[in-house]
């Protein structure tokens, strides 16, 4: 690597990585303070940049081509410049590091990184009671999190819930919570433990098909066709947060009404209700207040939609509008994302990908790039799993999964087609290329019209009015059981190895003899003589 400084200051590493035991750092007899630094990383080279303006300050003699040379470490660089190096790296390389030495391993594992890494994949961790564990560290909830990633291509038991009368037309999943709530045809909102598969309550009949429900700790939102909101707040002290049968005194459930037509899509963050209706509109509520503040018109029916942050995706007949809540102005559009209505969406959490689902069996992996205050959507990949129309999507990272009207449900792992470098460019796939997906899930005789992804489990309703839970938790204790064996075998292999070391370094004093017995030169002469008498006695006895 070489680095060049402002002032013409040579400073030249020596080294071909940092997967190496160390480098050398060559510099003059001098110190050199450096306010910000600026790492370009290319094979073997390296330019350190230190920006226009900025101070440097020399102790000592200023000539930096002094005679005397020292060597350093590359451990031995400020960790302000070590961190920054890490910084470039992706989780497994910043994994990788962390084994080259006991210093290395203190700087990768304790690296802000981490968090990063696993806030752009599954946000904040949330436990139910506002508490996040203080004892485990960001690389240790990253890896636990990873590794339960992998679950869902393994063994699985299925949990069916009774309850509904008639067709379940959405399903939500509350993780925090650890419940799970259900409504459709039946216009009853019912709650599940999630953990047990048992009703906890249900609400009364609200006189309309529910088509959307949305929760968190602190509300719980259901749609209707006839155009309301109906609400419940969560209860301080009570276990399952919401109360829908009305016995607690308090008053938490009331209605909101602006829209003219059936709800069929509602979503929450920390400020904002978002709703979409079959009247063309999208509204944005205040959650303190309850009003409407914000009204996005749209030209179709709004089947689905996905906000994040500042921005909302919405699907309005075929097309996906990509809009700015502060402008109220679209800031890009997706015209006939699919052959027919755009039925479902689904967005990454960082808010950079967005899926689609449609009426033709398709589902579409879109890139969403900003530049400036322009916005771009790219085309990254596509399937087509199903036969029947694509009805919902969910997607917890790196799994999306779609329920469809064929009856089945689609697992597809798009970890390849995210960035995999947090300064480098996603994986581009060709637009033309129809990936399958890596499994499905069958077992249904009708059609599937909701689906929620979390904490190992896959939850499903559809036609049949029945909830299902495909649970992967036994996938998980598997795989753990299987990674105890392996390193079990592992440490067994190096304890057999250490003392088959052992006994070679006792027995070497006998086999150094023993060669040094076949290298002595008087033998080899005795033996010559013997072979020399054995063919003399031949030839006289012939």
């Amino acid at each position: 690597m070489e680095f060049e400084c402002q002032e013409r200051a040579e400073v030249e590493i020596v080294g071909e990585g940092l997967s190496n035991q160390g480098a050398e750092l060559r510099i003059g007899d001098v110190s050199v303070e450096i306010p910000c630094v600026k790492l370009c990383y290319q094979q073997k080279k390296a330019t350190l940049v230190v920006p226009s303006g900025s101070k440097q300050l020399l102790a000592g003699d200023k000539d930096l081509c002094a005679t005397t040379t020292h060597r350093y470490s590359i451990i031995d660089l400020p960790q302000a410049l070590i961190s920054e190096i890490l910084n470039c790296l992706d989780p497994k390389e910043l994994g990788l590091v962390s084994c080259v030495s006991t210093c290395l391993h203190r700087l990768a594992s304790e690296h802000h990184a981490w968090k990063g890494f696993y806030c752009e994949r599954w946000g904040l961790p949330v436990v139910f009671g506002g508490k996040a564990s203080e004892e485990r560290s960001w690389k240790e909830l990253f890896i636990e999190r990873e590794f339960r990633s992998k679950t869902f291509l393994g063994r699985y038991s299925i949990d069916t819930l009774y309850g509904h009368t008639e067709a379940v037309r959405t399903v939500f999943l509350l993780a925090s919570a650890k419940l799970i709530f259900t409504s459709g045809y039946d216009c009853i909102v019912r709650m599940w433990g999630m953990e047990e598969g048992l009703s906890i309550a249900a609400s009364k009949p609200l006189g309309c098909t529910i088509r959307a429900v949305a929760a968190d700790t602190k509300l719980l939102v259901a749609g209707g066709t006839d155009g309301f909101i109906h609400c419940w707040k969560a209860v301080d002290d009570l276990r399952n947060l919401f109360d829908l049968t009305g016995f607690q005194k308090e008053k938490t459930e009331f209605r909101l009404w602006e829209h003219e037509g059936p709800i069929t899509s509602l979503a929450l963050d920390m400020t904002n209700i978002y709703s979409g209706s079959w009247d063309m509109s999208v509204r944005i509520w205040d959650r303190s207040s309850f009003k409407c503040i914000k009204t996005l018109r749209h030209s179709d029916w709004i089947w689905g939609l996905a906000p994040h942050e500042t921005s909302i995706a919405c699907a309005a007949g075929s097309d996906v509008y990509i809009w700015d809540i502060s402008s109220e102005t679209p800031q890009a559009i997706i015209h006939d994302a699919h052959e027919g209505n755009t039925y479902s969406l689904a967005r990454s959490h960082s808010g950079d990908f967005l899926f689609t689902g449609g009426e033709d069996g398709g589902i579409k992996m879109f890139e969403i790039r900003k530049h400036g205050s322009e916005t771009s959507v790219l085309l990254v990949s596509q399937w087509m799993p199903h036969t029947g129309p694509v009805y919902s999507l969910s997607f917890e990272f790196p799994w999306l999964v779609s329920a469809s009207g064929d009856g089945k449900l689609a697992l597809i792992d798009v970890r390849k087609l995210l960035k995999t470098n947090r300064r480098g460019l996603p994986k581009r796939v060709s637009s033309r290329i129809v990936e399958p997906p890596q499994r499905m899930l069958h077992g249904f005789g009708s059609n599937l019209f909701s689906v929620d992804v979390g904490c190992d489990r896959i939850v499903c309703g559809g036609e049949e009015g029945i909830v299902r839970i495909w649970n992967f938790t036994q996938a998980l204790e598997i795989e753990r059981r299987a990674r105890a064996l392996k390193g079990m075998r592992l440490e067994n292999r190096m304890r057999r190895r250490r003392m088959q070391m052992e006994m070679n370094a006792k027995s070497g004093r006998a086999d150094q003899c023993s060669i040094a017995a076949h290298k002595n030169p008087v033998n080899g002469d005795r033996n010559r003589a013997w072979h020399t008498k054995r063919r003399a006695s031949g030839k006289a006895k012939a």
